[in-house]
């Protein structure tokens, strides 16, 4: 009886190994700094926004999903600041919709850049309360994305690493993250509208009834 036999897999040839690597390192490189830039012209981008009239909403969405991609980024700035410019329940769905093609675009990037990694010594190294879930299931994805600082990053590899069902990958980054935007866009803008209300009139007030008096 013949048994066909699977084709063994197929190895790249050194020289593209080394391209893929460095087409890795580049894109791990670009997309940090790119969402670096967005934070550190973060007041640039805000005044741009207040005036872009109705663009504002897709400008703001593709901002986020940029910053939201990269990798060890920190979303909360932008999450806060789209809470005081578009009002608190506009702000979170800005935030919602740039999320979730932050997700899309941080499986691209991380199908790239995740060679990089060590992916089996970073998940021998996590806590033991994320290991006792099968690796690549979404309760695991889940409970390594909330683990402070590089959880996001490090969840986003594995999954790419591990070729984990975009879908998955997706829903679970947004199951996390979106709440947590949401509740920043909404105290921003709490926190916003208390200064105005309570801090800055009053002070306008007080100069503009000192100046008429002089």
């Amino acid at each position: 009886m013949n048994v066909a036999l699977a084709n063994p897999p197929q190895v790249r040839p050194p020289a593209a190994q080394l391209l893929a690597r460095v087409f890795g390192v580049a894109l791990f490189v670009f997309s940090f700094a790119l969402a670096a830039g967005v934070i550190a012209n973060k007041h640039a981008i805000d005044e741009l926004l207040a005036g872009a009239g109705i663009g504002a909403y897709p400008i703001a969405v593709v901002v986020f999903a940029v910053v939201a991609a990269a990798p060890f980024s920190i979303t909360d700035a932008l999450a806060v600041s789209n809470g005081v410019l578009f009002g608190p329940i506009v702000g979170s769905l800005v935030n919602a919709v740039g999320l979730v093609f932050g997700a899309l675009l941080s499986y691209y990037v991380a199908g790239h850049t995740s060679r990089l990694l060590d992916i089996d010594s970073r998940i021998s190294h996590l806590p033991p309360w994320v290991q006792r879930f099968r690796v690549g299931s979404p309760m695991f994805l889940i409970l390594v994305r909330i683990i402070p600082g590089v959880g996001g990053t490090l969840a986003t590899q594995i999954a790419a690493a591990l070729h984990i069902p975009l879908l998955r990958h997706v829903v679970t980054f947004c199951i996390v993250t979106i709440p947590f935007c949401t509740l920043l866009a909404f105290g921003g803008n709490a926190i916003s509208t208390y200064v105005e209300r309570h801090i800055i009139a009053p002070a306008e007030g007080y100069a503009s009834h000192h100046h008429f008096h002089r």
